[in-house]
């Protein structure tokens, strides 16, 4: 009797140790990975977003500037909106499509988006947009150092933002009031300033617009307004799509022309302005909905 338990016991041992264990991840531990689930989405769609808006709206400008492919700046806007309008589409399911530091700051201030995610998705646009300029410079690198060639520009040298425009901004726009002193005159640093920071005010207006709860009335997600303030500043409206361009041109021979650029106050009017308009822009429309406009819980028609 006593061997034949011996008998059962070892074919118990035997097949509990053939069994697979079972490895219990704890509970912490889970959680802190269901957190980071966002991460992956995160960084490729404010990748791919800030990419697609890059290079459709800095490839318009080189393909217009360098080329003459596209004549006045509303054939250029033309493209800058269907470039911003599909990477919204592309990317709006993956990360909301922020696309603009700008427009990350404030989801941070307004809609308590966590910092160290903003952080994320700043860099990613970054990228994406070094990334967009990387690769337009390969395809347009010949075509830039002829445009160069034609018109006496030795790149880094005075008069070069006239090709350096293709990738950063500058006041007023070289294309228009050309690259003399003279032409500084026309915008200083203060309208400058006013103007990057009045148009990306408006700018963040109208994306709290069209994707306030409260708002009814709103579009279909994707729907985007296009500002012009060109004339003055080039229209950056946006810390990475000037800063990830501008960076390459620094690489890339343009130097002091690109950063700090021939006036300095590049960081004032296409990296602080946009940032403070934003904050304006989103704060005004949030304090409009919240004392004027019904929450989603009321039928408007019946007060």
């Amino acid at each position: 009797m006593a061997i034949i338990n011996k008998t059962a016991k070892d074919q118990e041992l035997l097949e509990s140790s053939a069994r697979p264990a079972v490895v219990r991840i704890p509970v912490n531990v889970r959680e802190h990975v269901a957190a980071l689930a966002w991460i992956w989405p995160g960084l490729i769609g404010e990748f791919l977003g800030t990419f697609l808006l890059v290079f459709f709206g800095v490839g318009v400008v080189n393909a217009a500037v360098i080329t003459g492919a596209q004549v006045g700046l509303w054939q250029v806007a033309v493209v800058w909106a269907i470039g911003v309008s599909l990477a919204i589409y592309c990317t709006a399911s993956l990360s909301g499509a922020h696309l603009n530091p700008a427009i990350t700051t404030v989801a941070v201030v307004y809609e308590r988006f966590p910092v160290s995610r903003a952080l994320v998705y700043v860099a990613a646009q970054l990228c994406g947009a070094i990334v967009a300029s990387l690769l337009l410079y390969s395809m347009f690198s010949e075509a830039i150092l002829e445009f160069e060639r034609r018109h006496g520009l030795l790149r880094g040298g005075p008069g070069s933002e006239l090709s350096g425009m293709v990738f950063g901004e500058y006041f007023p726009n070289p294309a228009m009031f050309g690259t003399a002193e003279d032409a500084w005159r026309i915008v200083g640093l203060p309208g400058a300033f006013l103007a990057e920071l009045v148009g990306t005010a408006l700018l963040a207006l109208l994306v709290s617009a069209v994707t306030h709860a409260r708002n009814r009335a709103r579009p279909a997600a994707g729907t985007e307004a296009l500002l012009i303030v060109a004339p003055l500043t080039q229209a950056g409206l946006n810390p990475a799509r000037d800063f990830g361009p501008r960076l390459v041109a620094w690489f890339l021979g343009w130097g002091e022309i690109a950063i700090p650029g021939p006036r300095g106050g590049w960081f004032t009017v296409y990296i602080l302005a946009p940032v403070i308009g934003a904050l304006i822009g989103g704060g005004a429309y949030r304090l409009i909905a919240k004392h004027l406009l019904p929450s989603e819980n009321i039928d408007p028609a019946k007060g």
